[in-house]
């Protein structure tokens, strides 16, 4: 059974969406588990398509693999509390951030060494690299900014106050940008060159936002939502146009234009899987199954593989204050899961 977003979200009660979302299966599962050596906790993953490389961060350090094998090739290491990673093919370089001393290091993605570090603003996290303007933006948690790296100077070059939280970040190849304020719901339009906010949007119907992709022939935005929906939003407006259900822990999204398919991965262990059928009708059409900590994703848009780092989890304990703490990997059991469509 699938849900058309428009018409089945405001006729049949919300228990029987949710009900739904699981009957159909999309036809992708893991193909391949590739191991990742070392421990520590783990965030981003991010697939290189100009080397067919998959970086991913975890601990203090980033694994490189090959892509279609799973082989280690090298490592990028004093990365403390590494987040993300974003490549510039053109310089063969690299950068990430390092939330353990608000850092961004910058290195050779032909030898994997370290050339230099930048300091900046604290708690760094997500960051991508933009073609059109040619440079490097950090987003940042606790520092409620946008920082803007010169890749070729390896220099920050200033920056963007967006007045709260940043998380994920997309643009549209027209000179515009889009960013999730994770705490305060909002969406916000930001000007990559002259770094400048354009517009604020309140997100509704979504509470922490997380994950971000765009449909940019559209002017769509698809913002993954820990209140366990998936929001649609008018880039050119704010509007939102439609929720969808979708798992809990949701922390990315991805679309794929020649599929119409959007993809959220859940730390529930499940990837939610949306088709777009025109640009404001959308239907669920299941859930691939993962593993329980598989949050972040990144895809390829040439096979159409999704790549998702995993571990074992070790149970939550009391702590100090009496509350829970964060579950941390079993040593030994991180590895990316390969998602392909069979």
């Amino acid at each position: 059974m699938k849900i058309v977003a428009r018409l089945w979200l405001a006729l049949v009660p919300a228990a029987l969406c949710v009900c739904a979302v699981g009957a159909e299966t999309p036809g992708f599962k893991v193909v391949k588990k590739y191991p990742v050596p070392g421990d520590g906790g783990f965030d981003y993953i991010v697939f290189d398509g100009s080397s067919n490389r998959l970086y991913v961060s975890h601990g203090t350090k980033v694994n490189i693999l090959d892509a279609d094998s799973g082989k280690v090739l090298g490592k990028i290491v004093n990365t403390p509390g590494v987040h993300g990673i974003a490549v510039v093919p053109k310089l063969h370089r690299g950068f990430t951030t390092n939330g353990g001393n608000a850092t961004v290091s910058v290195f050779d993605t032909e030898t994997f060494k370290t050339i230099k570090t930048i300091s900046v603003p604290k708690d760094p996290d997500f960051i991508f690299y933009d073609p059109q303007s040619n440079r490097v933006f950090v987003c940042h948690g606790d520092g409620a900014a946008i920082t803007a790296i010169d890749p070729e100077k390896e220099a920050v070059i200033g920056k963007i106050d967006l007045g709260g939280g940043a998380e994920a970040a997309v643009l549209n190849g027209k000179g515009t940008g889009y960013v999730n304020l994770e705490e305060s719901a909002m969406l916000v339009s930001f000007d990559p060159k002259g770094l400048t906010v354009k517009q604020k949007w309140p997100i509704t119907g979504c509470k922490t936002p997380t994950g971000l992709a765009m449909d940019a022939a559209n002017s769509r935005l698809f913002i993954g939502c820990r209140s366990k929906v998936l929001a649609v939003m008018d880039a050119n407006s704010g509007k939102v146009i439609t929720t969808l259900p979708i798992g809990e822990r949701v922390d990315a999204v991805a679309f794929d234009p020649d599929s119409k398919l959007i993809f959220a991965s859940n730390g529930g262990g499940t990837v939610s899987v949306i088709r777009q059928k025109n640009a404001d009708e959308y239907q669920s059409v299941g859930d691939i199954q993962t593993q329980q900590s598989a949050k972040t994703m990144d895809f390829d848009p040439k096979t159409k593989r999704l790549f998702l780092p995993a571990a074992e989890m070790e149970p939550s304990a009391p702590g100090a204050s009496g509350q829970n703490t964060r579950p941390k990997p079993k040593p030994g059991t991180l590895m990316v899961l390969v998602v392909e469509k069979q």
